[in-house]
């Protein structure tokens, strides 16, 4: 099971490989099964319990150590959304408006298309047509977030709309099974934990867990 985020090197996720699956956590605890007795393999009931927020599930047949080092390495740049804290200050030049706004050079750049405009001044940037052409009608720049400010809808949209990036992209790992074992290993704050599957007319799996998880998620 995957849990992706933006800017919380904290949050975790629940891992196999080779195939992605990222939809309903409910339909995605059946496949895996409710209960030992509707699993279709021992032991991925397991993973029910911790299925649920914003994960996915990866089947691999890599070792778990490949898996886990690839998502520790894992972070790509990312849009920020609102709310989030602006990581640099960002602002457009007056004059000629350009695609990046000055973020590269104007030789390596191009003006903005005209279309985008009357968006431009919806988000409040006072910009108006010039022969074809958007410009910025101000002496100073237009600034639009400031280092360490929580960003607002409007700020996310212009920093998009110019290729900003301020958000990391994170995976983590929350836990894996593996089929050799019919085990679940737990990754808590750094420190992997087994669980054994229930074995049959056994109650309590190692480490307190038992096969009441996940029956939340039971149909009456």
């Amino acid at each position: 099971m995957l849990r992706p985020s933006l800017s919380s090197p904290s949050s975790y996720l629940l891992i196999f490989t080779r195939r992605l699956f990222f939809g309903k956590t409910k339909v995605m605890a059946v496949a895996l099964g409710l209960t030992p007795a509707t699993e279709p393999f021992p032991g991925t009931s397991l993973l029910t319990p911790h299925l649920h927020g914003n994960v996915g599930l990866i089947f691999s047949s890599r070792p778990p150590a490949d898996v886990l080092a690839y998502f520790a390495s894992f972070n790509p740049s990312d849009y920020a959304r609102a709310g989030t804290t602006a990581s640099r200050s960002f602002s457009i030049p007056p004059g000629l408006v350009y695609t990046r706004a000055g973020e590269i050079p104007e030789e390596e750049d191009l003006p903005i298309a005209h279309s985008i405009e009357p968006t431009l001044r919806k988000l409040g940037v006072p910009t108006k047509l010039v022969k074809g052409k958007v410009v910025l009608e101000a002496e100073e720049a237009f600034i639009v977030c400031r280092e360490g400010e929580r960003l607002g809808s409007g700020q996310t949209s212009l920093l998009k709309m110019f290729g900003v990036t301020m958000a990391d992209f994170k995976v983590g790992v929350e836990a894996w099974w593996e089929g050799k074992t019919g085990g679940m290993t737990v990754l808590e704050d750094g420190v992997e934990r087994e669980v054994q599957p229930v074995q049959s007319g056994g109650m309590a799996l190692e480490n307190g867990l038992d096969d009441s998880a996940g029956d939340e998620d039971d149909e009456p």
